[in-house]
């Protein structure tokens, strides 16, 4: 079995992943989502996006490639969440 050639380029690294970060929220804000959902939300979103938009053409990078949006997108979240509460932590104990 030969592994699919992948190319990342601009809309990997700079649209897909704050775009599955903001379809995200939107859906956590309107449709009411349990919190618990939320991560696969984004990662079915980053999926999505990935075959059907970025590689269409091949199957395998889409579901490869997607993991990658939709977890990236999971982490991003994450990390600036635990970014902006302890700052607001340590300017609460200043």
């Amino acid at each position: 079995m030969d592994f699919p050639t992948i190319h990342t380029n601009f809309w990997d690294a700079i649209i897909a992943v704050p775009v599955i970060m903001l379809l995200t929220q939107l859906i956590k804000l309107f449709l009411k989502v349990p919190r618990k959902f939320i991560p696969t939300i984004a990662l079915i979103l980053g999926l999505g996006i990935s075959i059907f938009i970025s590689h269409r053409h091949n199957l395998v990078a889409g579901i490869f490639m997607g993991w990658f949006y939709g977890y990236a997108a999971i982490g991003s979240y994450a990390s600036l969440k635990t970014t902006i509460m302890s700052f607001r932590h340590k300017n609460n104990d200043d």
